[in-house]
C-alpha cells in the first residue's frame, strides 16, 4: 500500500493544477469581473453626481462630458464596456488595484506561487484576508454540517439495517413511504415549511429565525449557552436531516440485502452462530464498504459546499453563503482560495477513503491492481 499511497500523493499536485487552471480560464471568460463592476459603479456615481446639478452647472458638466467620453474612447481600455467616458488613468489605476494590469498567465502563475505558501491574499470587496474571512464563517457551516451528518448517520444506518432484516414487512413498507417523501422534497422546501409553522410565519413563534446564537449569548451561563445554541440550530438541522437521510438509508439497506443472501452468511448460520453475531460480526463489515466510500464527500460538504439555501433561509452566515456571494461579486481571492483548499482537502480525503477500505477489508489491495 505504501507504493500506492506515494503514487496517489504524486498525482495530487497535477490534479490540483488542472482544477485551478480550468476554473481560472472559465473565470477569465465570464463577463462582469471585479474591474468591470468597479468601473460600472464609478460610472453610476458620476451620472448621479451630474444629475444633481442644475442650470449653468449642469450645462457646464454636459459640455465637459464629450471630451471625457472621447478621452475614454481613445485612450481608455477597450476591454471594459464600463470604461467609456472615464479617465484612462482611472481605469488603469483600477486594473492595477485588482492585479489586472498583468496578462492572465502571469496572474495565474503568481496565484499558484502564493497558494503554495498558503497565502490567499485579501478579499476584493471586504477589508479582510481570505483566511480570516473563511475562519469567521466556518463555525456556522461546521455546526450545521457536523451535527446534521452525525444525526443522519445515527438514524440512517440502524434504519437501513432494520429495513434489510425486515424486508417486505409492514415496517419496511411504511418507512419506505417516509423515505420517498424525504427524498422527493428538497431540504429548502422543508425549511420554508418549518419557518411558516414555527417561526411566526402563520402559526406559532417557537424558534428564532436568525443567527446561530442570541445577541446576548456571551452573558449567559454555560448550560444556557448550550441550550440557546441548539435552540437556534433545531429547525435548520431538522430541514437538513429530513432531506438527507433517505439516500443513506436505502444505500445501507441494499448493501445489507446483497450480503445477507451470500454463501458465507449461510455457512455462519449453519455453524449455529446467533443472528446478531452473523449480522454484526460478519455482514456489517462487508456491507459498510459503500457507506465508507461516501465519507470523503460528506466531510467536504460539511466544510464547504454547506447548505447554501438553508443558510439563507435561516440567516446563517456560513461558507455556503460566502461562496455564493464571492461568485456573484467575482471576488476571485475568496473563490480561488476556497477552491484550492477544499480541492486539496477532497483529494487527501479520497486517499484516506481508499486506506479505510483496506483497513475494513484487507482483501482489497489497491497496490495489486495493474
Amino acid at each position: 500500500m505504501l507504493a500506492y499511497c506515494l503514487r496517489r500523493l504524486a498525482l495530487i499536485p497535477f490534479t490540483l493544477l488542472g482544477i485551478m487552471l480550468i476554473n481560472f480560464a472559465v473565470a477569465q471568460m465570464a463577463p462582469g469581473g471585479p474591474v468591470e463592476q468597479m468601473l460600472s459603479k464609478a460610472r453610476q456615481e458620476s451620472v448621479s453626481a451630474t444629475s444633481r446639478f442644475s442650470g449653468e452647472g449642469a450645462s457646464e458638466v454636459a459640455q465637459s462630458q464629450p471630451s471625457a467620453q472621447s478621452a475614454g474612447a481613445s485612450g481608455g481600455s477597450g476591454l471594459y464596456r464600463g470604461a467609456r467616458g472615464l479617465d484612462p488613468a482611472f481605469v488603469a489605476e483600477i486594473q492595477k488595484q485588482f492585479g489586472f494590469d498583468k496578462p492572465p498567465h502571469e496572474r495565474f502563475l503568481k496565484m499558484l506561487k502564493d497558494y503554495l505558501r498558503f497565502d490567499f491574499g485579501n478579499s476584493f470587496f471586504r477589508d479582510q484576508s481570505v483566511v480570516s474571512l473563511v475562519a469567521e464563517k466556518m463555525s456556522v457551516s461546521i455546526s450545521l454540517g457536523l451535527w446534521s451528518t452525525l444525526i443522519i448517520y445515527m438514524v440512517s444506518i440502524p434504519l437501513g439495517i432494520s429495513k434489510a432484516v425486515r424486508d417486505g414487512s409492514r415496517f419496511d413498507v411504511a418507512t419506505s413511504w417516509m423515505i420517498i417523501v424525504g427524498n422527493a422534497i428538497p431540504s429548502f422546501l422543508f425549511a420554508i415549511l418549518l419557518v411558516v409553522l414555527f417561526c411566526g410565519g402563520s402559526f406559532w413563534s417557537v424558534f428564532p429565525l436568525r443567527g446561530l446564537v442570541s445577541p446576548d449569548w456571551q452573558s449567559f451561563s454555560w448550560p444556557h449557552r448550550i441550550a440557546d445554541y441548539f435552540w437556534h440550530l433545531a429547525l435548520p438541522l431538522t430541514a437538513v436531516v429530513i432531506g438527507g437521510f433517505a439516500s443513506l438509508t436505502m444505500l445501507t439497506k441494499n448493501c445489507f440485502l446483497d450480503e445477507i443472501h451470500k454463501q458465507y452468511v449461510v455457512t455462519a448460520r449453519a455453524k449455529g452462530l446467533s443472528e446478531g453475531r452473523v449480522l454484526y460480526g460478519h455482514i456489517f463489515r462487508n456491507a459498510m464498504l459503500l457507506v465508507i466510500a461516501g465519507i470523503p464527500s460528506v466531510l467536504v460538504s460539511i466544510l464547504f459546499t454547506g447548505q447554501m439555501l438553508i443558510e439563507i433561509i435561516f440567516s446563517l452566515d456560513g461558507l455556503g453563503q460566502l461562496g455564493f456571494e464571492a461568485v456573484v461579486n467575482r471576488d476571485y481571492p475568496v473563490m480561488f482560495g476556497t477552491l484550492y483548499v477544499f480541492s486539496l482537502l477532497g483529494l487527501v480525503l479520497n486517499l484516506i477513503s481508499d486506506l479505510t477500505y483496506h483497513l475494513v477489508d484487507p482483501r482489497i489491495d489497491f497496490e495489486a491492481r495493474s
